[in-house]
């Protein structure tokens, strides 16, 4: 029996599925090829989400049999996420990846934690990281590993806790972003709160496998795109700008500023070092051909940059201003010159490169996202909790109406880990091991 967590908060894995989609009597083994915004995702870790739900009137066997089957449902509609990642040798030094729909499954993972409560994961402003983590499948994964060990694109952890249960989902960055995880999580949860029917407001099965199927490329994008071997390999407030702004500062620039500034403030940063903040701008319903329910990666950085002593003296308005710039700045034409030149020469994503001295933030993730709906038939979530992907300094939710915050304490998580060095060992058949350092990047969840 595996167990995780630490000696105080021991987590035990009693069983492991693989769970195919319903309805899948012989698979289509189409591929869907990847993107440049997919591809460069190869080298991070799974996107780790979770919701701590009450009591389940069902346990056990029986509560993990029906989950087990509304997520064979939602799989049915969502079967792209039951396939494997493939790589293809082209003889000339270079590599393709793509995604197979085998049909082949999601994992499905049964844990118990009797001596941990609710209490432990909400009650506290610090929780122990290695508790967390352990809610959560396959930990430490980079999307690269799926392909070369042929891992599920897709893994669900349903633990049982003391008074409360936690489901964790962990998904490929490379195969899609928040938008397709929170929408393939409300499915499974709607599913199971109908009994299986899937009805109640789910799309349509056509509707759906249209999006699946439709990646998108720019007219000059080989398809499918050849990667060099040896990258594979390495992996891997208004009112203060009255006169001033040309467009509204939203709340959220204005949080997201203060946050910056009592950072900046708190860690007694000089006021000559240059500090960044790092948005996600989607890209659906700001590139012409990139439709709404798109069901790959559409997400490109925004960064403001400048020095510590000019946001904490120009004030909040002003610190605002410049993350407000950053998102409106977005270029659709420089965006996709930046595809095709992306196709000539790849580069992967590391969070290394956001590492700026302890001066370094970033927000993830999106507030429309439907996160506190995942009903599955015995009350909504109390709280939602993110697993080990992206942790790298500290890590804070910011919270929304009804949400508790999240912050996963318990030092730097991933301190200095060389992403690169990483993945290179992992190709290489070592398992990683984080590196001992400081990274100074701190990741905000919406």
């Amino acid at each position: 029996m595996e167990e995780a967590g630490g000696a105080a908060g021991t987590i035990r894995i009693m069983s492991r599925r693989m769970v195919r989609p319903s309805n899948w009597d012989e698979p289509p083994r189409e591929d869907i090829h990847l993107t440049p915004w997919d591809l460069r995702l190869l080298s991070v870790d799974y996107i780790q989400k979770g919701v701590l739900l009450p009591v389940p009137p069902a346990a056990g066997d029986r509560l993990v049999g029906t989950l087990a089957s509304s997520l064979a449902r939602a799989l049915g509609r969502y079967y792209h996420l039951a396939g494997r990642l493939a790589v293809d040798e082209r003889g000339d030094g270079t590599v393709t990846v793509r995604l197979r729909c085998t049909g082949e499954g999601a994992e499905l993972v049964h844990a118990t934690a009797a001596g941990v409560a609710v209490a432990d994961l909400t009650g506290s402003v610090y929780t122990p990281s290695s508790v967390v983590w352990a809610l959560f499948p396959l930990n430490g994964v980079l999307g690269a590993d799926a392909a070369v060990d042929s891992l599920p694109v897709l893994s669900a952890q349903v633990t049982e806790l003391a008074d409360g249960v936690f489901i964790g989902v962990s998904l490929n960055h490379s195969v899609g972003d928040g938008f397709v995880f929170w929408e393939f999580f409300n499915t499974w949860s709607e599913i199971n709160q109908g009994g299986g029917g899937g009805g109640g407001g789910i799309s349509d099965l056509s509707e759906i496998s249209a999006r699946v199927y439709r990646r998108w490329f720019i007219d000059a994008s080989r398809v499918p795109i050849p990667l060099p071997f040896s990258k594979l390999q390495a992996g891997r407030a208004n009112d203060e700008m009255v006169g001033t702004a040309t467009a509204t500062i939203s709340s959220l620039q204005a949080l997201l500023a203060h946050l910056w500034r009592a950072v900046s403030r708190a860690r007694r940063l000089p006021p000559g070092q240059e500090t960044t903040y790092t948005l996600a701008v989607g890209c659906r319903g700001r590139v012409c051909g990139i439709p709404p329910g798109y069901m790959g990666n559409a997400l490109v950085p925004g960064r403001a940059s400048c020095t510590v002593g000019a946001i904490l003296d120009r004030g909040l308005g002003w610190t605002a201003w410049q993350l407000n710039r950053a998102v409106a700045s977005f270029d659709e034409a420089a965006m996709r010159e930046w595809l095709e030149s992306w196709t000539r020469e790849p580069q992967f994503r590391y969070f290394g490169s956001l590492m700026s001295g302890g001066a370094a933030l970033m927000t993830g993730s999106s507030p429309r996202f439907n996160v506190f709906g995942n009903d599955f038939g015995w009350g909504k979530p109390t709280a939602v909790r993110s697993g080990r992907e992206g942790k790298i300094d500290e890590r804070h939710g910011v919270p929304r109406a009804g949400a508790g915050r999240e912050h996963v304490a318990g030092g730097v998580h991933r301190a200095g880990r060389d992403e690169e060095a990483r993945c290179r060992r992992r190709v290489h058949g070592r398992r990683r091991e984080g590196a001992a350092g400081t990274t100074g990047l701190i990741k905000f969840e919406l």
